[in-house]
């Protein structure tokens, strides 16, 4: 790459992504853990105090497994915390990134201004260039965007002008088109006072060449790129993608036609790869390995990718091969199930130092809830992207609870309440295909107008994450 577009101020060239997200959490005010030890969870306004205090008991199919599992907001903490590690193992180096490809990414180098911008006078309206006071002699050949320098105006002249083109010389302002006419002798007069400099945008108003535009640790949005390419880049130093494989378990599967035989459609094969890259993931697999534990043995040492997602196989069933598949390879349990519903038999292991695997459960909800649980702040993690801040909204009707775990539920956001949706159940969709939100319901429920914590949907906020690329 040449130097354009990797202009740099200081040592931000030599920043590694650790360091990328730690200027983050020092600018949105986050703690960037410095220690082995996980951050304490956050505490939006109340919704997360009974969770946290929930007595550690026994129940369920497997109440030893319910025994060691881990309350939903450690849980987080610890995906994020492994995350961290991992990016110090690795030392993850930014990367040059075409604006074509940066978008959702984080700048991992000042973004400073290569031009002056605008980089010459401009027209900021259609109309005439004007020289002195009117009536004014206009010219025959107008003056058009892309065009080298016009000629000098004397006074008394005028020229046509368009929008963005270049101001000549001695110009006193812009007449607009709709302010200006021509009598029968050609001659141009104003049918309103004009004021000197009206309507010309001046070199270097928005910033002048070297001027930082824009700090590390930005989140690159549509406007982030327009305003890279307006001041002169053609490409940006940013945190690189992390990349996930995707290993799709169960012989039970369809991958098209109705149900039939004991089949089923494949729901999660469908849904993960387009979700994991809202969450700022390069999805560079998808593997469809049946319940096969010499497959997925294979799958896991040959993977090269920063996460892998399993979907099934993490209970304790006779074809639930990842826990026994994971001790084989030595791999370390860093969550193995969470207190929450749906998707309790979740997990999160660390492979090597700088690859982990995420296991969501096979029922889509609660592979949904493992995404939000669990992948959704170990890929912002890697992705140096910052941690949404917590909100609170009250529901608009009561919303059922689990007597010990958290409960996550799709609602749909109508004025200031959030509104519960049916079908919850772990293997629908329904209501959350028509969801804006999933509400963190605690231990024992919430009545009707208690405050919940929401959880935003990629697609649903008004940010990058709308953009599946």
């Amino acid at each position: 790459m040449t130097a354009r577009g990797i202009r740099t101020d200081g040592d931000a060239e030599d920043l590694d992504v650790e360091e990328v997200l730690a200027l983050v959490n020092e600018h949105n005010g986050h703690r960037a853990s410095g220690d082995d030890a996980p951050a304490p969870a956050p505490q939006p306004r109340g919704a997360r105090k009974a969770d946290r205090d929930a007595p550690d008991r026994r129940h369920g199919d497997n109440p030893d497994r319910h025994h060691r599992a881990t309350s939903w907001p450690e849980a987080r903490e610890i995906a994020a915390h492994a995350a961290l590690k991992a990016t110090r193992a690795a030392r993850r180096a930014p990367v040059s990134v075409s604006l074509d490809a940066a978008l959702g990414l984080t700048l991992a180098a000042p973004l400073t201004a290569l031009t002056d911008l605008p980089s010459f006078d401009t027209s900021a309206m259609d109309g005439w260039a004007v020289a002195g006071p009117g009536p004014w002699a206009v010219r025959e050949e107008g003056v058009l965007a892309g065009h080298a320098e016009p000629e000098t105006l004397t006074d008394g002249e005028a020229v046509r002008i368009a929008t963005g083109a270049r101001i000549p010389l001695d110009t006193t302002a812009v007449l607009r088109s709709e302010h200006g006419r021509t009598d029968t002798k050609g001659q141009l007069h104003a049918t309103r006072e004009i004021q000197h400099g009206q309507d010309i945008r001046p070199r270097g108003q928005e910033c002048r060449n070297g001027d930082q535009l824009l700090p590390v640790g930005t989140l690159v949005t549509p406007a982030v790129l327009g305003l890279a390419a307006a001041a002169g880049y053609d490409t940006v130093t940013a945190v690189p993608r992390p990349r996930v494989e995707v290993l799709v378990l169960g012989d039970e599967l369809l991958t098209e036609g109705l149900p039939h035989d004991g089949l089923i459609r494949d729901a999660l094969g469908p849904m993960l790869p387009p979700w994991l890259r809202a969450l700022g993931a390069e999805v560079t697999a998808v593997r469809r390995l049946g319940d096969d534990a010499k497959a997925l043995h294979k799958a896991l040492t040959k993977s090269g990718a920063d996460l892998i997602v399993t979907t099934g196989g993490t209970a304790a069933g006779p074809v639930d091969h990842v826990h026994p598949t994971l001790e084989r390879i030595g791999a370390e349990l860093l969550v193995d199930g969470v207190k929450v519903r749906p998707g309790h038999p979740m997990l999160l292991a660390r492979i090597k130092e700088d690859q982990h695997l995420v296991g969501l459960p096979g029922n889509p909800l609660a592979a949904v809830s493992g995404l939000l649980t669990l992948a959704e702040p170990l890929l912002r993690t890697l992705g140096a992207r910052p941690a949404p801040e917590p909100y609170t909204m009250p529901l608009k009707d009561a919303a059922h609870g689990h007597p010990y775990d958290t409960r996550l539920i799709p609602v749909v956001l109508r004025g200031d309440h959030a509104v519960p949706l049916h079908y919850q159940g772990p293997a629908m969709l329904r209501g959350m295909a028509a969801a804006d939100a999933v509400a963190v319901v605690p231990p024992g429920g919430a009545r009707a107008g208690q405050e919940a914590e929401l959880l935003d949907l990629p697609w649903a906020t008004a940010g990058i994450e709308v953009c599946f690329t």
